[in-house]
């Protein structure tokens, strides 16, 4: 699956479901958005990572003409995979009785449209508990996906023929994500190692982490595509590990430490410095298509 040896995918995760409330740096308008995508794959990234807002209330918001400007608006401009997000228990409003259809409404309408190359499907539900809160005894809350919802999210991916993005939060996350993967034959998941230094969830940034990641893998999924990323954390360290090990690099305000300084395009700036001092070569949205044979969007359209 590494056909593109030696190239590192780039991705940026523009602004996550925070709100400036957390991260006052993140881009919530539509140009913002737009702008801020553009400008990052200038600097290198070829994978831009949304989340929607509602611009009157700075909330995310998951209507799909919404993202559909958002994907357009930097499609236009330069060639990126720009992908969308879920709704997520306890970061955005989800009704009581919600389904798994309801909550990829907006994914399905995308895809229906081909504007969809990849999309998160998260194989697995976990708490999430910050530090901080800990400390002052504030209760945290469970970031569900039942397996209904996952198998859902990948039934999509069979039918329209878009990666999934596995965000793993835990180790069982990869476990039953691959298991999944297996069962529903859609394309290739692109296995997203979420590390964190702010949130009790996984491991943190360590060295010791990633290779415990990289182990598991390599007997539940061999040959897979992964990155390094994570929430509340700099990951920035790893990269010369990732690169080397063939392994892929996500970064962006959506990951960052919360009240990070840097914009999305500093982060990307350093990001791409990181991956050349490794000897590593920047893969453009073309390269990442061939290396996870995405090509089956196209045959599947």
């Amino acid at each position: 699956m590494h056909e593109a040896i030696g190239k590192t995918w780039l991705e940026v995760a523009l602004n996550g479901a925070w709100t400036r409330a957390r991260q006052p740096g993140i881009p919530v308008s539509v140009d913002e958005i737009v702008a801020q995508g553009i400008a990052c794959v200038k600097a290198g990234a070829s994978i831009i990572h949304v989340h929607a807002y509602d611009e009157s209330t700075g909330q995310q918001k998951d209507d799909a003409q919404l993202y559909r400007r958002i994907i357009e608006g930097i499609r236009t401009k330069v060639d990126a995979i720009v992908y969308p997000t879920v709704p997520a228990t306890g970061l955005n409003p989800i009704e009581s009785g919600s389904t798994a259809e309801n909550r990829y409404a907006h994914i399905e309408e995308l895809a229906k449209a081909k504007l969809l190359e990849w999309s998160v499907v998260d194989p697995g539900s976990c708490n999430f508990s910050h530090y901080e809160d800990l400390q002052q005894d504030k209760v945290g809350f469970v970031y569900v996906n039942s397996e209904q919802d996952i198998r859902h999210g990948l039934t999509l991916a069979r039918r329209y023929g878009f990666h999934p993005s596995y965000a793993i939060y835990e180790p069982g996350f990869a476990r039953l994500g691959a298991s999944l993967h297996w069962r529903e034959s859609c394309p290739d998941p692109i296995y997203r190692l979420m590390f964190s230094r702010g949130y009790a969830f996984g491991f943190p940034p360590e060295d010791y982490g990633l290779t415990a990641y990289l182990n598991l893998l390599d007997q539940v999924a061999p040959g897979c595509n992964w990155m390094i990323s994570g929430l509340d954390v700099d990951v920035l360290p790893l990269v010369p590990r990732a690169v080397t090990e063939h392994g892929h690099v996500r970064v962006g305000l959506e990951d960052a430490p919360f009240g990070c300084e840097s914009s999305n395009v500093q982060l990307v700036e350093e990001a791409v410095r990181l991956i050349e001092n490794a000897g590593g070569a920047l893969a453009t949205a073309a390269d990442v298509r061939v290396a996870s044979s995405a090509d089956a969007l196209e045959e599947s359209a």
